[in-house]
Parts: structure tokens; sequence; C-alpha cells
């Protein structure tokens, strides 16, 4: 019986020793894991209730957005250029006014062509051969010292006896040009300046000038100043063909007579003063007297110097004969146009109408 005891005691003894041993062994297994750990992360590895305290749900990563391309460089509009009134243009009709520059290289000092009987016509053969009777003109003269008559541009010595044009007279006299291809501004202050100086003019007006206001140009003929021929439409006459431009100078013909009842002068000028020989020669074939000018100004533009400065431009390039060429849209033109009258005539020269130009011979 002792015996049985001894062993059942023995064995009990076994399985509390290898029991413990079992559990110390764990233990140290579990050590050499959590001391592994700590030295990769460099931080104690929680452990119970610790490690769920500071445990915290990881938040979702915010999506990555594609970067946003720029849009596609526009190229900046361009606004459409503006018309030339030319200025002193109709802004809708015509780029501005090329044709009031008064400078220019070259130049001749002869005076040529006319469209007056008062000048036979062998007084102004052509010096020079007209190589290309469809080459592009714009009129312009080089100004000289005041009371000389400017030079003018070279191909008026390819103008043959045919050719009837005018750009400069001859003596004390003075003939006032007026355009009206763009605005008509101040008409009331205009034929008021006229009148109170007992004044006379040539006017240029479009023809749809005159179906605008088709009691000023009655007015104008009453008071007797000349009316002429400056085409219905006011077109750069280079870009039309022949029957367009016969078309634009009958029309204002029948247009003329309506409105006065009168049949229209003999005198013509080239919107923007832009032509060819080939023109020149087919209007004057028309009856017409092509008009030029030896006196203009930048006045389709505002002046910086209000009616100071058209003044000045007329009285610092007064010469015998001198055909001025203004636009009647100008507002300093028509503000100044009193004391422009006076001042010609103070200075000796008297104002004409066209119907009286003695041109010079060549």
């Amino acid at each position: 019986m002792m015996k049985k005891r001894s062993r059942a005691g023995a064995a009990a003894l076994t399985v509390i020793l290898c029991g413990t041993l079992l559990a110390a062994c764990t233990g140290t297994s579990g050590s050499k894991e959590s001391a592994q750990q700590q030295a990769e992360t460099g931080k104690p590895t929680p452990s119970g209730a610790d490690a769920i305290k500071d445990t915290k749900p990881t938040p979702a990563p915010e999506p990555v957005q594609a970067p946003v391309e720029p849009s596609p460089i526009q190229p900046p509009v361009e606004s459409p250029a503006a018309p030339v009134e030319a200025p002193a243009q109709p802004p809708l009709k015509q780029p501005s006014n090329p044709a009031a520059a008064i400078v220019g290289n070259g130049g001749d000092s002869g005076y040529g062509a006319s469209g007056s009987s008062t000048v036979a016509a062998n007084t102004y053969k052509p010096r020079q051969p007209i190589t290309n009777d469809r080459k592009d003109y714009s009129w312009y003269y080089m100004k000289q010292p005041k009371g000389k008559v400017p030079n003018f541009p070279n191909e008026i010595n390819q103008y043959t006896y045919n050719m009837k044009a005018l750009w400069v007279g001859t003596g004390k006299k003075v003939y006032l040009t007026i355009d009206t291809g763009g605005p008509m501004g101040d008409t009331e202050l205009l034929i008021k300046s006229l009148k109170d100086n007992n004044a006379k003019a040539n006017f240029f007006i479009a023809g749809y000038n005159v179906k605008k206001d088709p009691d000023f140009v009655r007015r104008l003929v009453e008071d007797g100043h000349l009316v002429a021929n400056h085409t219905m439409t006011h077109t750069d006459m280079n870009l039309q063909t022949d029957e367009q431009v016969k078309k634009e100078i009958h029309d204002y013909e029948k247009l003329y007579k309506e409105v006065t009842g009168q049949e229209i002068q003999p005198y013509f000028r080239f919107p923007y003063g832009r032509y060819n020989m080939h023109l020149l020669s087919m209007v004057s074939d028309m009856g017409y007297t092509s008009v030029f000018w030896s006196t203009a100004m930048k006045d389709w533009v505002p002046r910086a110097n209000g009616a100071d400065d058209p003044y000045n431009d007329i009285m610092g390039n007064l010469h015998d004969g001198n055909i001025v060429l203004i636009h009647q849209g100008s507002p300093e033109n028509i503000e100044a146009l009193d004391r422009i009258i006076k001042g010609i005539r103070k200075a000796g020269y008297e104002l004409a109408l066209l119907t009286d130009i003695q041109p010079p011979g060549r």
C-alpha cells in the first residue's frame, strides 16, 4: 500500500515539474518574440488593454485626384478693323483717307492738265510714257514754303491730252472744295458761315449723303455753290469694274437732277484721291474734269488744337490758285470756317468756283 502511494506521489510530482518547465519555456519564447518586434519597430509592443486603448482606426486614404489640365490657350480675338471715315470718310465704307497726305518722295513742279476750254489741248502733252494704265495712284503733293506752289507727283507727267484734270489754278484765287464722303456735320453752321461772308464753295458730296439730306443740297445750289459728282457709294474706284464706275457716275447724275432739277456741273473727284490712268481717261471721256488739290490736312481725326489747326494748316500753305480740300465731317473745320474765309481774304485772295479756274499750262 505504501509503495502504491509513493508511486502515485512521484507521478504527481513529475506532472507538476513538467508543467512548470513547459510554462517557463513558453514565457521565454514570448519574450524573445516581443524583444525582436521592439527592435524592428523601435517602439514597445503594447499588450492587453494597453494595445486596445492605443489602437485607433486607420483613416481611409484620400483619393488621389488627377491634375487638372489647363485649358488650351485661345488666341486673342482680333477686333475687325474699324472703317476709314476714314475717318473723314464713312467708317463702314472704306478704310482711312490716304489721299490727304501732303508729303511724298520725288515730285515735279509742272502743273499739267486742264478741264478748262481756255487752255489749248496741246499745252499738256505727256512727257513720260504710260507703262501700266491700271497702276493704282493716291494723289498727294509736296508742301513748299508759304506762298510757294507745292510740287506734285511725277505721274502727272504721264497725263495725255485727253485726260482732264485740275490740281492748282493761277492768280490770287483760292478754290475751297468741301468733301462729304462721311458725316454731314453741322450743316446749319456751315451754310451760315458761307452766307455771312458772301463766299462761294465747291462741294463733292457722296450720293448716299445727297439722299440723306436733299434739302441741304438744294440750299447749296440755291445759294450759288457748286455741287459736283463724288460717286454714289464713295468706293475706291480701283476696286471696281468699268461698268461699276460708269454706273456710279451716271446714277449720281440722275439723282442730282431729281433733287435740284438741274444738270450736274462736269467736275468729278475720285473717292480718297485714288485712281489710275485708265480711270482718269475714262472719266474724262464721260465729260468730267477730275479735281485733285494743292492743300489738305489730316482732318478725319480730332485736331489736337481744335479749330486753330485747320486755320493754321490752310493759312500756312496759302498760294496762288490754291485748291483747298477740307472735310465737312470735321467739327473743327466747320468751327474754323468763318475765320478761314476772313483770313484768306485778308491775305489778298478771292474765293472762287471751279468754273472760274485758269490752270497753268505746261
